[in-house]
């Protein structure tokens, strides 16, 4: 399989999230990918969580409720590390449906709401910092 070229951002579909149009940073810095969420709480072995699209208000605030995830670890930047939740949903980029293992975070300081790290990139991607939005202008443009 040859491996396709990505930007440092671009703009994703997450359709088991009912996300459309989010803003990705790719980051092959980090190792784990991170999506926005909030109000995580895990209530009788299911975790309810809200997600955030500011750029798609008829997205916005969607709350799901997960019966399939794990606890990780995820080591910052700085060397903090963090216990978050994990899922395992789909992205969409280039026209095509991959599947992601996605880490739970505030990301709400962020410019971005998805965070790409090295484990979705690898064996797919090669990542050119020059480029931008590559997959987003592929899918939106062809006809």
């Amino acid at each position: 399989m040859s491996k396709k070229i990505i930007g440092r951002r671009d703009i994703a579909d997450f359709p088991n999230l009912g996300l459309a149009h989010v803003d990705i940073k790719i980051d092959t810095g980090a190792y784990t990918s991170s999506i926005h969420c909030d109000q995580i709480e895990e209530i009788n072995n299911e975790l309810h969580c809200r997600f955030l699209n500011p750029k798609d208000k008829q997205s916005n605030h969607k709350h799901l409720v997960f019966k399939d995830y794990k606890h990780i670890k995820v080591k910052s930047s700085n060397g903090i590390v963090q216990h978050r939740y994990q899922i395992k949903s789909t992205i969409q980029l280039f026209g095509k449906t991959y599947k992601i293992s996605l880490s739970l975070a505030d990301r709400s300081s962020m410019k971005n709401p998805v965070l790409i790290g090295r484990k979705f990139l690898n064996k797919k991607f090669i990542v050119d910092t020059d480029l931008e939005y590559l997959s987003h202008n592929t899918t939106h443009h062809e006809h």
